[in-house]
């Protein structure tokens, strides 16, 4: 009998949480065809497609609109990652008896949860003894918010040695510890092709205009006024970004719309010299995995600026923080030479020497055959 293996990210925006589902499923049908794989979200499970809706447009128009409230509540709420574990029971009021619903209905084997609140969940229900299947915490960012599980739970998969540590002095077990990396679809190959001369031009794959949050238009104003550098800007799902730069017709900008072909993008990626971007989990994977040099421009409140932190003490990133005074163009001049370049390669070349294989993990943890 095949196995049944649940996967629970959060809302039904396309963020790292639903890009990190949709990579370990991948990676399970390449070890086991038959395996049963079904992506919910507890939300849209629980109260239906419109409230879910409300809810999505709500988070990103508060992040919009309000940013420096929602990196307050953020923090104040889930953020300040304890060393003890804080109870959250309006969450358990809302969603519980819908997650137990869940768990009859699905029948699952296993359970992955790629988002802090459903972990939450089945970790009290765990420590209860009212569930008795695995439960693994995939994390999408640099860092564990309050929210996720942590007694209850059987495995994790860490973004990094870090993380991994930050575990241990918590009571988690080092060998129910795997350090995987943020997931990556297998569409994305490791190999990229040999960089160009340094004297030649560099090409700068943008991305993080997907949903319209943050600054990627008034960036853009400060681009494509210098030689020698190219720009590709993902713009997504913004669609009004797209018509503005396809208006300005700018010979060195060149405009994408929503990529859906993760062969397309992985493509892009081995085009590009560097990539700026804001600090989301799995992009900033993604780029890790592909060895990319990785420049942010911008983080949104919460989540990102504590990725941001993480990821500059780890020397992963440059923090090209000063477009709004000097262009884009002049700031990556600065930073473009070899030096500096050699040193994010070697993070990324000493960051990808501690991640074991997903798939093997995955195999490991399911008990699936070798």
């Amino acid at each position: 009998m095949s196995k049944k293996v649940l996967l629970l990210p959060f809302l039904q925006i396309k963020m790292g949480h639903h890009q990190a589902a949709d990579a370990l499923v991948e990676h399970m049908l390449s070890i086991d065809p038959s395996i049963e794989c079904d992506i919910v979200d507890i939300l849209d499970y629980s109260y239906g497609s419109r409230v879910e809706g409300l809810v999505s447009s709500t988070y990103l128009k508060w992040i919009h609109f309000l940013p420096l409230t929602y990196s307050w509540m953020y923090r104040k709420s889930c953020g300040g990652q304890l060393r003890h574990k804080r109870r959250y029971r309006l969450y358990e009021m809302i969603f519980m008896r819908g997650m137990q619903q869940l768990i009859r209905e699905k029948q699952p084997d296993c359970i992955l949860c790629t988002h802090s609140l459903p972990s939450y969940l089945l970790d009290r229900l765990k420590c209860k003894g009212l569930l008795s299947i695995p439960v693994i915490n995939v994390y999408t960012d640099f860092f564990i918010n309050d929210v996720w599980g942590r007694d209850g739970i059987d495995y994790h998969f860490v973004p990094d040695t870090h993380i991994k540590d930050w575990l241990t002095s918590r009571s988690v077990q080092a060998e129910h510890i795997f350090v995987t990396g943020i997931p990556v679809h297998p569409q994305f190959t490791a190999s990229r092709p040999e960089r160009k001369q340094a004297n030649s031009e560099f090409t700068v794959l943008i991305t993080g205009g997907n949903l319209g949050a943050g600054v990627m238009k008034a960036m853009c104003r400060t681009i494509g006024k210098a030689e020698g550098v190219r720009y590709i800007v993902l713009c997504g799902k913004n669609k009004a970004l797209y018509r503005h730069l396809k208006k300005k017709n700018c010979p060195s900008i060149i405009p994408m719309p929503y990529i859906e072909s993760r062969a397309e993008m992985n493509d892009l990626y081995n085009q590009a010299d560097a990539v700026l971007t804001k600090p989301g989990g799995v992009t900033i994977s993604e780029c890790l995995y592909k060895k990319v040099p990785i420049l942010v421009y911008h983080a949104l409140p919460g989540q990102e600026e504590i990725n941001l932190l993480h990821l500059l003490d780890q020397q992963l990133i440059v923090y090209v923080k000063d477009w709004a005074k000097e262009t884009m163009d002049k700031q990556l001049q600065l930073l473009w030479n070899k030096k500096a370049m050699e040193r994010l390669t070697g993070q990324m070349n000493a960051y990808s020497r501690d991640i074991s294989d997903l798939s093997s993990t995955l195999r490991h943890v399911l008990k699936l055959p070798q």
